[in-house]
């Protein structure tokens, strides 16, 4: 379902980044009802948060853990450090790093931008949510 939803969005009709995408699939997936608004937060931290460091697709994917498993704020649980910390891993070991700039070495290229990473992200997004549950 969210896997569906990535090639939506990451389809350059929409033109948006890999935390755009991640955080509109998972809208749409989802039912998160975020407005326009809400999904403008992920507009910076698409190219490594424009700067090549952390990969967007991952920051898209934490915003959408947060907004799942928080209630007010972050830290009156642990449970959203354990599914970053989890999530951080997951990404890792199938892609070998969270950095953009080597995550664009060894993945993406012109024809296919940066699908491989995006729908990385999306597989371990999903296995969480799938395990978790949705609880909005």
């Amino acid at each position: 379902m969210l896997a569906n939803a990535v090639k939506k969005y990451y389809d350059k009709s929409y033109d948006l980044n890999c935390a755009e995408t991640i955080l509109y699939a998972a809208n749409e997936a989802y039912g998160l009802n975020l407005d326009k608004k809400a999904l403008k937060t992920m507009a910076a931290f698409g190219g490594g948060m424009a700067i090549e460091e952390t990969c967007g697709a991952l920051t898209g994917a934490l915003a959408v853990l947060g907004i799942l498993y928080v209630e007010d704020r972050a830290h009156e649980s642990d449970k959203i450090k354990e599914l970053t910390k989890e999530f951080f891993q997951k990404f890792k070991d199938k892609l070998s790093t969270d950095n953009c700039k080597k995550l664009k070495e060894l993945y993406r290229n012109d024809e296919i931008r940066c699908s491989p990473i995006i729908f990385a992200a999306a597989e371990v997004l999903s296995e969480i949510v799938d395990r978790e549950g949705l609880k909005k």
